[in-house]
């Protein structure tokens, strides 16, 4: 009996200094919490300080910006450079003045190796970071530029440090990631104001080839929207099955619908031109494959 009583007194000394231990693992706890509640609150106001410093040198980069002829893309980089630069030095000094023990050698250590292991870990989007960057640094590729990349084709509407906003011909958006549009070839399609369409035209074997040769042009030389100029080709190019085709070019507007009103004016101008000519346009009329100015999708 009573060594039950000496094992139940042990056990209940054992509960109260585990009790008593917690107790003054906690009462440290608070105090080391109201020792360092002083710079907690000043840890937040330079929190709140490095917001609105960020925000007003947003503002002055953007004046400064505003009176240079800049790409809105690299306006965006630089906001966003700047942005960060100034958060990135809040931060170090909020850090060493809530733990003082902190020095900015020993955080910038810290963000070296946690940049490795991030960097690992998230590869993909830092690849997609820096392909945003280079993308916004280039000449080429502006917001309103058409392009075509891996089968996407569009109108470049945002260009983020991520991804690129692409607003299809059809109204559809696809963000594209960077990496995508930098590591393959990017066809601009806006890139100048006019750009140099194409089709096929094809008269029966007993025609005049010079005769065609020059209806042809002149019909084309009548298209209000087409810039004679620069100068108009028609090549005959192929004896067909039942024809002898000609490959007309000429320069237009190069955004799609100028291609499309262009190709859809002068096919039609070349119709009504051989008509009057009289020149057989054969039936059945086939023509071989070839790559379009402005293909029928767009």
């Amino acid at each position: 009996m009573q060594a039950t009583n000496t094992a139940a007194e042990e056990n209940f000394d054992k509960t109260v200094n585990t009790l008593a231990t917690l107790q003054d693992q906690l009462v440290g706890m608070g105090e080391g919490f109201i020792r360092t509640l002083p710079n907690l609150v000043i840890g937040l106001v330079l929190l709140i300080l490095t917001w609105i410093v960020a925000k007003f040198a947003v503002r002055i980069a953007d004046r400064l910006i505003g009176k240079t002829e800049i790409r809105p893309s690299l306006k965006n980089l630089i906001d966003t450079l700047v942005k960060l630069a100034i958060w990135l030095v809040g931060l170090m000094i909020t850090l060493t003045v809530i733990m003082p023990g902190l020095t900015p050698s020993s955080i910038i250590a810290g963000l070296g190796i946690g940049a490795v292991a991030i960097g690992f870990a998230f590869q993909d989007i830092f690849e997609n970071f820096l392909a945003g960057v280079l993308i916004m640094l280039r000449e080429k590729m502006r917001i309103g530029d058409v392009i075509e990349c891996e089968g996407i084709t569009g109108k470049v509407e945002h260009i983020t440090l991520r991804e690129t906003y692409v607003r299809k011909l059809s109204g559809e958006v696809t963000l594209v990631p960077n990496s995508m549009l930098f590591k393959n070839p990017v066809e601009i399609l806006t890139d100048e104001s006019q750009r140099r369409h194409e089709t096929l035209a094809g008269v029966s074997y007993d025609t005049d080839l010079e005769q065609a040769a020059k209806v042809i042009r002149e019909a084309v030389e009548r298209c209000d929207n087409v810039d004679v100029d620069k100068g108009i080709d028609v090549f005959a190019v192929e004896f067909n099955s039942s024809s002898v085709d000609f490959k007309v070019r000429w320069w237009s507007g190069s955004k799609p619908r100028d291609g499309h009103e262009s190709r859809d004016a002068v096919i039609r101008s070349i119709k009504r031109a051989l008509d009057d000519a009289g020149i057989e346009i054969p039936f059945p009329y086939v023509t071989h494959t070839f790559k379009e100015a402005v293909p029928l999708d767009r």
